[in-house]
Protein backbone atom coordinates (compact mmCIF):
# COMPACT_ATOMS: atom_id res chain seq x y z
CA UNK A 1 0.00 0.00 0.00
CA UNK A 2 1.32 3.43 -0.97
CA UNK A 3 0.27 6.20 1.38
CA UNK A 4 1.19 9.86 1.46
CA UNK A 5 3.44 11.31 4.15
CA UNK A 6 0.81 13.46 5.86
CA UNK A 7 0.27 12.80 9.56
CA UNK A 8 -2.10 9.88 10.16
CA UNK A 9 -3.96 12.04 12.71
CA UNK A 10 -5.45 14.04 9.83
CA UNK A 11 -8.91 12.69 8.96
CA UNK A 12 -9.65 11.51 5.43
CA UNK A 13 -12.81 12.13 3.41
CA UNK A 14 -13.92 10.85 0.03
CA UNK A 15 -16.45 13.05 -1.78
CA UNK A 16 -18.54 11.64 -4.62
CA UNK A 17 -19.51 14.33 -7.13
CA UNK A 18 -16.62 16.46 -5.92
CA UNK A 19 -16.66 18.72 -9.01
CA UNK A 20 -20.29 19.79 -8.48
CA UNK A 21 -21.51 22.85 -6.62
CA UNK A 22 -22.08 21.18 -3.25
CA UNK A 23 -19.27 18.63 -3.52
CA UNK A 24 -16.66 21.27 -4.32
CA UNK A 25 -17.86 23.46 -1.45
CA UNK A 26 -17.41 20.57 0.97
CA UNK A 27 -13.95 19.85 -0.48
CA UNK A 28 -12.84 23.44 0.08
CA UNK A 29 -14.22 23.54 3.62
CA UNK A 30 -12.66 20.28 4.74
CA UNK A 31 -9.34 21.07 3.10
CA UNK A 32 -9.25 24.34 5.03
CA UNK A 33 -10.13 22.43 8.20
CA UNK A 34 -7.10 20.18 7.83
CA UNK A 35 -8.69 17.10 6.26
CA UNK A 36 -7.02 15.03 3.59
CA UNK A 37 -9.54 15.10 0.76
CA UNK A 38 -10.19 12.73 -2.13
CA UNK A 39 -12.99 13.07 -4.62
CA UNK A 40 -14.40 11.36 -7.66
CA UNK A 41 -16.63 12.45 -10.51
CA UNK A 42 -17.04 12.10 -14.24
CA UNK A 43 -15.24 14.58 -16.44
CA UNK A 44 -11.48 14.98 -16.34
CA UNK A 45 -11.62 18.69 -17.22
CA UNK A 46 -13.77 19.62 -14.23
CA UNK A 47 -11.65 17.53 -11.91
CA UNK A 48 -8.47 19.17 -13.22
CA UNK A 49 -9.97 22.64 -12.73
CA UNK A 50 -10.86 21.84 -9.13
CA UNK A 51 -7.45 20.34 -8.45
CA UNK A 52 -5.87 23.55 -9.72
CA UNK A 53 -7.69 25.33 -6.89
CA UNK A 54 -7.00 22.57 -4.35
CA UNK A 55 -3.58 21.14 -5.25
CA UNK A 56 -3.61 18.54 -2.46
CA UNK A 57 -6.93 17.08 -3.60
CA UNK A 58 -6.68 13.44 -4.68
CA UNK A 59 -8.94 13.24 -7.73
CA UNK A 60 -10.35 10.08 -9.27
CA UNK A 61 -12.29 9.95 -12.52
CA UNK A 62 -15.17 7.55 -11.92
CA UNK A 63 -18.85 7.04 -12.77
CA UNK A 64 -20.95 6.87 -9.59
CA UNK A 65 -23.54 4.67 -11.30
CA UNK A 66 -20.99 1.88 -11.76
CA UNK A 67 -20.54 -0.12 -8.57
CA UNK A 68 -17.08 -1.36 -9.53
CA UNK A 69 -15.90 2.20 -10.21
CA UNK A 70 -17.18 3.39 -6.83
CA UNK A 71 -15.46 0.52 -5.04
CA UNK A 72 -12.24 1.35 -6.90
CA UNK A 73 -12.49 5.01 -5.83
CA UNK A 74 -12.74 3.96 -2.19
CA UNK A 75 -9.81 1.59 -2.61
CA UNK A 76 -7.75 4.34 -4.27
CA UNK A 77 -8.46 6.69 -1.35
CA UNK A 78 -7.45 4.14 1.26
CA UNK A 79 -4.34 3.22 -0.73
CA UNK A 80 -3.35 6.90 -0.91
CA UNK A 81 -4.14 7.97 2.67
CA UNK A 82 -4.29 4.75 4.68
CA UNK A 83 -7.82 5.22 6.06
CA UNK A 84 -11.31 6.60 5.38
CA UNK A 85 -13.03 8.65 8.08
CA UNK A 86 -15.91 10.12 6.08
CA UNK A 87 -17.78 9.55 2.86
CA UNK A 88 -19.94 12.29 1.32
CA UNK A 89 -22.22 11.39 -1.58
CA UNK A 90 -22.95 14.59 -3.51
CA UNK A 91 -24.25 12.93 -6.67
CA UNK A 92 -27.74 13.45 -8.05
CA UNK A 93 -30.01 14.85 -10.71
CA UNK A 94 -33.14 16.94 -11.19
CA UNK A 95 -36.13 15.78 -13.21
CA UNK A 96 -39.34 17.82 -13.12
CA UNK A 97 -42.03 15.65 -14.70
CA UNK A 98 -45.17 13.93 -13.48
CA UNK A 99 -45.23 10.15 -13.71
CA UNK A 100 -47.34 9.91 -16.87
CA UNK A 101 -44.85 12.07 -18.81
CA UNK A 102 -41.74 10.35 -17.47
CA UNK A 103 -40.13 7.96 -19.90
CA UNK A 104 -39.03 4.60 -18.50
CA UNK A 105 -35.46 5.42 -19.53
CA UNK A 106 -35.68 8.65 -17.52
CA UNK A 107 -37.00 6.75 -14.51
CA UNK A 108 -34.11 4.28 -14.62
CA UNK A 109 -31.62 7.13 -14.98
CA UNK A 110 -33.04 8.99 -11.96
CA UNK A 111 -32.89 5.86 -9.82
CA UNK A 112 -29.38 5.09 -11.05
CA UNK A 113 -27.97 8.56 -10.42
CA UNK A 114 -29.65 9.18 -7.09
CA UNK A 115 -30.42 5.93 -5.28
CA UNK A 116 -28.25 3.21 -6.80
CA UNK A 117 -25.14 5.38 -6.75
CA UNK A 118 -25.70 6.24 -3.08
CA UNK A 119 -26.07 2.57 -2.16
CA UNK A 120 -22.84 1.74 -3.99
CA UNK A 121 -21.06 4.49 -2.06
CA UNK A 122 -22.38 3.37 1.31
CA UNK A 123 -21.59 -0.28 0.64
CA UNK A 124 -18.03 0.47 -0.47
CA UNK A 125 -17.23 2.94 2.33
CA UNK A 126 -18.39 0.57 5.06
CA UNK A 127 -15.48 -1.84 4.59
CA UNK A 128 -12.62 0.46 5.65
CA UNK A 129 -14.78 2.21 8.23
CA UNK A 130 -15.64 -1.07 9.96
CA UNK A 131 -12.00 -2.13 9.85
CA UNK A 132 -10.85 1.05 11.60
CA UNK A 133 -13.71 1.17 14.10
CA UNK A 134 -15.88 4.04 12.89
CA UNK A 135 -16.65 6.77 10.40
CA UNK A 136 -19.29 9.10 9.06
CA UNK A 137 -21.42 8.88 5.92
CA UNK A 138 -23.52 11.77 4.58
CA UNK A 139 -25.93 11.40 1.66
CA UNK A 140 -27.98 14.04 -0.12
CA UNK A 141 -31.75 13.69 -0.09
CA UNK A 142 -34.20 16.39 -1.21
CA UNK A 143 -37.12 18.49 -0.07
CA UNK A 144 -39.04 16.53 -2.72
CA UNK A 145 -38.90 13.46 -0.48
CA UNK A 146 -40.41 15.36 2.45
CA UNK A 147 -43.08 17.51 0.81
CA UNK A 148 -45.56 16.63 -1.92
CA UNK A 149 -44.34 18.69 -4.88
CA UNK A 150 -46.09 18.41 -8.24
CA UNK A 151 -43.96 17.05 -11.05
CA UNK A 152 -41.31 15.55 -8.77
CA UNK A 153 -42.58 11.96 -8.90
CA UNK A 154 -39.40 10.14 -9.93
CA UNK A 155 -36.94 12.24 -7.95
CA UNK A 156 -39.15 12.08 -4.85
CA UNK A 157 -39.20 8.29 -5.07
CA UNK A 158 -35.42 8.11 -5.47
CA UNK A 159 -34.71 10.52 -2.62
CA UNK A 160 -37.29 8.79 -0.45
CA UNK A 161 -35.17 5.69 -0.93
CA UNK A 162 -32.17 7.68 0.29
CA UNK A 163 -34.06 8.52 3.48
CA UNK A 164 -34.87 4.87 4.08
CA UNK A 165 -31.28 3.87 3.40
CA UNK A 166 -30.02 6.42 5.93
CA UNK A 167 -32.31 5.16 8.68
CA UNK A 168 -31.59 1.47 8.10
CA UNK A 169 -27.83 1.87 7.67
CA UNK A 170 -27.62 4.09 10.75
CA UNK A 171 -29.29 1.30 12.73
CA UNK A 172 -27.18 -1.45 11.16
CA UNK A 173 -23.81 0.18 11.83
CA UNK A 174 -24.27 2.29 14.96
CA UNK A 175 -22.65 -0.48 16.96
CA UNK A 176 -19.62 -0.23 14.67
CA UNK A 177 -19.21 3.48 15.40
CA UNK A 178 -20.39 4.49 11.93
CA UNK A 179 -22.79 7.41 11.70
CA UNK A 180 -25.11 7.81 8.69
CA UNK A 181 -27.05 11.01 8.00
CA UNK A 182 -28.47 12.97 5.07
CA UNK A 183 -29.14 16.57 4.16
CA UNK A 184 -32.33 17.40 2.26
CA UNK A 185 -31.93 20.65 0.31
CA UNK A 186 -34.49 22.72 -1.49
CA UNK A 187 -33.42 24.26 -4.78
CA UNK A 188 -29.74 25.28 -4.57
CA UNK A 189 -28.01 27.62 -7.00
CA UNK A 190 -25.56 25.17 -8.55
CA UNK A 191 -24.71 24.24 -12.16
CA UNK A 192 -27.12 21.31 -11.79
CA UNK A 193 -29.99 23.76 -11.22
CA UNK A 194 -28.99 26.18 -13.97
CA UNK A 195 -31.85 25.10 -16.20
CA UNK A 196 -34.36 26.02 -13.50
CA UNK A 197 -32.78 29.40 -12.75
CA UNK A 198 -31.93 30.51 -16.26
CA UNK A 199 -34.10 33.62 -16.38
CA UNK A 200 -35.03 36.32 -13.91
CA UNK A 201 -38.65 35.21 -14.04
CA UNK A 202 -37.69 31.61 -13.29
CA UNK A 203 -35.47 32.68 -10.41
CA UNK A 204 -38.20 34.84 -8.88
CA UNK A 205 -40.65 31.95 -9.13
CA UNK A 206 -38.15 29.60 -7.46
CA UNK A 207 -37.39 32.14 -4.74
CA UNK A 208 -41.08 32.43 -3.89
CA UNK A 209 -41.43 28.66 -3.48
CA UNK A 210 -39.26 28.87 -0.36
CA UNK A 211 -40.74 30.51 2.77
CA UNK A 212 -37.52 32.44 3.35
CA UNK A 213 -37.92 33.95 -0.11
CA UNK A 214 -34.75 32.71 -1.79
CA UNK A 215 -33.08 29.64 -3.23
CA UNK A 216 -30.13 28.15 -1.42
CA UNK A 217 -26.38 28.53 -1.88
CA UNK A 218 -23.90 25.64 -1.93
CA UNK A 219 -22.46 27.01 1.31
CA UNK A 220 -25.80 26.51 3.07
CA UNK A 221 -25.55 22.78 2.42
CA UNK A 222 -21.78 22.36 2.46
CA UNK A 223 -21.40 23.91 5.90
CA UNK A 224 -23.89 21.45 7.39
CA UNK A 225 -22.20 18.49 5.72
CA UNK A 226 -18.82 19.64 7.05
CA UNK A 227 -20.31 19.74 10.55
CA UNK A 228 -21.94 16.32 10.21
CA UNK A 229 -18.64 14.62 9.43
CA UNK A 230 -16.81 16.47 12.20
CA UNK A 231 -16.24 15.26 15.79
CA UNK A 232 -18.73 17.90 16.94
CA UNK A 233 -21.50 15.72 15.46
CA UNK A 234 -20.31 12.44 16.97
CA UNK A 235 -23.65 11.94 18.74
CA UNK A 236 -25.74 12.40 15.58
CA UNK A 237 -26.91 9.54 13.35
CA UNK A 238 -30.00 8.47 11.43
CA UNK A 239 -31.10 12.05 10.73
CA UNK A 240 -32.46 13.75 7.60
CA UNK A 241 -31.54 17.43 7.90
CA UNK A 242 -33.75 19.90 6.01
CA UNK A 243 -31.79 22.76 4.42
CA UNK A 244 -34.55 24.21 2.28
CA UNK A 245 -35.52 27.74 3.30
CA UNK A 246 -38.44 26.25 5.23
CA UNK A 247 -39.99 24.63 2.16
CA UNK A 248 -40.71 21.17 3.58
CA UNK A 249 -42.16 22.12 6.95
CA UNK A 250 -43.08 25.81 7.08
CA UNK A 251 -46.31 27.40 5.84
CA UNK A 252 -46.32 31.16 5.69
CA UNK A 253 -49.35 33.41 5.95
CA UNK A 254 -50.95 33.95 2.51
CA UNK A 255 -50.46 37.42 1.08
CA UNK A 256 -53.34 39.56 0.05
Amino acid sequence: MTTDSAPQSQPVVLIAGVSGGIGSDVARRLTAAGWRVAGYARGADKLAALQALLPDLHVIEADATQSEAVAAAVQSTVARFGRLDAYVHAVGSILIKPAHLTQIEEWHRVIDLNLNSAFYGVKSALGPMQAQGGGSIVLISSVAAQAGLPGHDAIAAAKGGINGLVLAAAASYAGKGIRVNAVAPGLVDTPLAAGLLGSEQARQFSDKMHPLGKVGRPANVGSLIAWLVSPDADWVTGQIWSVDGGMAHVRTKPKG
